[in-house]
């Protein structure tokens, strides 16, 4: 019996994802999001509090009657947001604030992967009182890699072989930050594994890979992601067995034994090395964008169970199931993305009939005064589809993609080429 009204925080392609995943359960009965997308406002409630907004969020939560608010981003969280949720008695999907700076601090998630014995990148904390020059010494036979000990919208990061551009954004960041942190690289193959996780248990989603770069060939500067595919082939079986029982059961051991348990979705960012051993690149506190939109559509099991099960520690009597199927995205992004995106344009031939296996996630997205819908963001939209082969995913998604169009928009068209 629908009867559950659902609140989701944000307004890009994941939160479209989550609202459409949802939009198919049989618990719930409204769907609201803040402050939502041209594609949201078709299927659920759209409300102008920005995910910015911590006590606009509460209020709002607390005058429409949510049962379960659903957080797509990760500065609310940092700000936060769960726990004053929780003073008002409405479950949360996504942690408090000082698990959150698993994603908010480089260094945290480092001092905790140290703490439980999980397999990451050595590294040191640079300062003004540091030797730069030193410690760019000790990891020189490699790329460096630098990161800032701040939120940085999954764009805190450089890995360069040049010096003197490491040595300017290790500077910068001490400056801005105060601290940096410098990486020992790590070779590989990157992969990602969605965790939903509470202090009862944990259920590992089926693991992704995301294309950053923002042209064919993996060439051009660093996005928020240009396209993905689930599942990834490069998590074999063996690989998956080896992050359980090296990664997150560690990881949810201490997680849930806490006084205030993990109570959401741990990003578990892998680099997995040619001999198949996995090691953490970082965490994040949330669904991946746009991982979420080719993990959600291969669950089996009710969404709004899942989600509801984890904000108050029922996960373990639940029993996840999966689709043994492909997904795959592409994102149309707008021209002169990721530097300085043109917004404001017509996008046309979104029309066109979707399907089960087929269908736009809006992400960059509004409507204007005349009832077009127009572009507001970088990452504009993704056509996603799903199939019994990465190829028949992908062949969909280009096919739907191919119908679009934006002036001046670019996507990138080998995603999935590693698994194709």
């Amino acid at each position: 019996m629908a009867e559950n009204s659902v609140l989701v925080v944000g307004g890009g392609g994941r939160e479209h994802a989550l609202c459409m995943k949802l939009a198919q359960s049989s618990k719930v009965s409204n769907i609201h999001c803040c402050p939502g997308n041209a594609g949201t406002e078709i299927i659920a409630t759209n409300h102008s509090v920005q995910a910015s907004d911590v006590d606009g969020i509460v209020n709002l939560s607390v005058n429409l009657g949510i049962d379960l608010v659903v957080v797509g981003p990760e500065a609310p969280l940092c700000e936060g947001l769960s726990e004053k949720l929780s003073e008002t008695g409405i479950p949360c999907f996504g942690p408090h604030s000082e698990l959150a700076n698993l994603e908010g601090s480089k260094l945290f998630a480092k001092e905790i992967m140290s703490r439980v014995g999980v397999p990451t990148a050595g590294y040191h904390v640079l300062s003004k009182d540091s030797d730069v020059d030193s410690a760019l010494d000790e990891f020189s036979e490699n790329p460096w890699v630098v990161k800032r000990d701040v939120l940085a919208g999954g764009k805190g990061v450089v890995v360069t072989t040049n010096r003197q551009e490491a040595k300017d954004f290790i500077l910068q960041s001490i400056e801005s930050d105060g601290k940096v942190l410098l990486e020992a690289f790590l070779p590989g193959e990157e992969a990602s594994m969605l965790v939903v996780m509470d202090g009862s248990d944990f259920v590992c989603l089926p693991a992704s890979q995301d294309h950053k770069r923002a042209y064919d060939g993996d060439e051009g500067p660093n996005t928020g992601g240009m396209g993905a595919y689930c599942p990834a082939p490069v998590v074999t079986a063996d690989v998956k067995q080896k992050a359980i029982s090296r990664i997150v059961k560690p990881m949810h051991n201490y997680l849930s034994n806490l006084e205030i348990p993990y109570r959401g979705v741990l990003y578990v960012g892998l680099m997995i090395t040619e001999n198949g051993d996995p090691n953490v690149v970082e965490f994040n506190v949330r669904f991946g964008d746009p991982e979420c939109q080719i993990t959600l559509p291969l669950i089996k099991t009710d969404l709004f169970d899942i989600l509801y099960s984890a904000s108050v520690d029922e996960l373990s009597s639940l029993e996840v199931e999966f689709y043994q199927k492909y997904a795959l995205t592409v994102v149309l992004a707008a021209e002169g993305y990721p530097a300085k995106p043109v917004k404001g344009r017509r996008i046309l031939g979104l029309n066109q009939q979707t399907s089960d296996d087929c269908w736009v996630n809006h992400a960059g997205t509004g409507v204007d005064d005349k009832g077009n819908i127009i572009s507001t963001g970088g990452r504009v939209l993704s056509c996603s589809a799903v199939g019994d082969s990465v190829y028949d995913a992908a062949i969909k998604a280009y096919r739907m993609m191919d119908s679009i169009t934006l002036e001046g928009s670019h996507f990138r068209k080998d995603i999935g080429y590693r698994a194709l």
